[in-house]
């Protein structure tokens, strides 16, 4: 198997640290650079612990997103915060290079939707028309010739996945959409503010990003991709004290009368084939216990008969199917790879 030269930029985050661990039993993927500002200059083995004994010898680099950087390597990671990712993009773009942005900067393909969930103007929206958004199960296809991959958020996957086949039958009406979604801590990323402290976090839970959560961009954008038409959602986000997991719970208005086991049946045609998605059989539920630490996503369905609405309900973990080893299978997938390579 021919090996395929690796860069993670931006390394010392949680994405960036959870992609290094995927990547270092990645039998293609060899990692031959990694980067982080503020660990330049110390070897991985110094704040990453767990990695084989030759990449925890690899030493952070700060790197300016210019041609030098693109010869280092022929896929990139970019596994950094949202309007920081872009100019790396472009960079290695021009360079002809491959480049997995897990960043929200090519999302959503509509400038003007950037500008909406994200208050400033799109840092190159000339790539947005080439970005793929970075979900096999659904744009499998694309992704097989693509160069630039938008990686998905966590709270969109663990929403769009679920949602794709009742739309594109067209068995739920569109703007009856309800979703509420908890999350782990670290899907806030690395970083020091008060309410990701211990002290706030933990035997707490709260509300956050409402009414207008960022993501929802890429949620209803894809969606409205299913629908065939424009889709509105509600969306309410959590965060509970855990440090990676999420569990999503939604509900719809149902367009015809279904039974459960109807609902289960349209999940399974869309996804029983699928190697990381488990569709679960009543009565059972997701757990988060039961994705950790994988690139799994479990499903099920219920239909409420007493007021005809749609349940469905999903665990990813969010570090993993809903970042980075999700990022890992569309790479697989672009590279012409099978797409379960190191994450399975």
């Amino acid at each position: 198997m021919q090996s395929v030269r690796t860069a993670v930029i931006g390394a010392s985050g949680y994405s960036g640290q959870e992609l290094l661990h995927y990547l270092a039993r990645h039998p293609a993927f060899r990692l031959c650079l990694v980067t982080s500002r503020q660990s330049a200059g110390e070897p991985l083995s110094k704040t990453i612990h767990g990695l084989p004994r030759e990449l925890g010898a690899l030493t952070f680099i700060d790197a300016a997103p210019d041609f030098a950087l693109s010869e280092k390597a022929d896929l990139f990671f970019l596994a950094l915060p949202h309007g920081t990712a872009a100019p790396y993009a472009v960079a290695l773009r021009e360079a002809g290079k491959t480049v997995v942005d897990l960043s929200a900067d090519f999302r959503t393909t509509d400038p003007a939707a950037y500008r909406e969930f994200y208050g400033h103007d799109h840092p190159a929206p000339a790539l947005l028309s080439e970005a793929v958004y970075g979900l096999p199960e659904i744009h499998r296809e694309r992704l097989k010739s693509a160069r630039l991959i938008a990686a998905p958020g966590c709270f969109p996957t663990s929403i769009i996945l679920p949602l794709v086949p009742f739309l594109k039958r067209g068995l739920i009406v569109p703007d009856s959409i309800s979703i509420t979604s908890l999350s782990g801590v670290s899907g806030a990323g690395r970083k020091l503010e008060l309410r990701l402290l211990f002290g706030e976090v933990n035997d707490n839970m709260y509300a956050y990003g409402v009414p207008k959560h960022r993501h929802l961009g890429e949620i209803e954008q894809e969606l409205a991709l299913a629908a065939g038409q424009k889709t509105t959602v509600t969306f309410v986000p959590h965060l509970v004290p855990l440090h990676r997991g999420m569990f999503t719970t939604i509900t719809a208005s149902l367009s015809q009368v279904k039974a459960d086991n109807e609902l289960h049946d349209i999940l399974e045609t869309a996804y029983g084939q699928e190697p990381f998605v488990e569709i679960l059989q009543p009565p059972a539920l997701p757990e988060s216990r039961q994705v950790a630490n994988s690139n799994r996503i479990q499903i099920a369905a219920r239909v409420d008969v007493r007021t005809n609405r749609l349940l469905l309900f999903s665990s990813i973990d969010n570090l993993g199917k809903g970042n980075a080893s999700q990022a890992i299978q569309a790479a697989n997938v672009a590279c012409g790879l099978d797409e379960k390579l190191g994450i399975e």
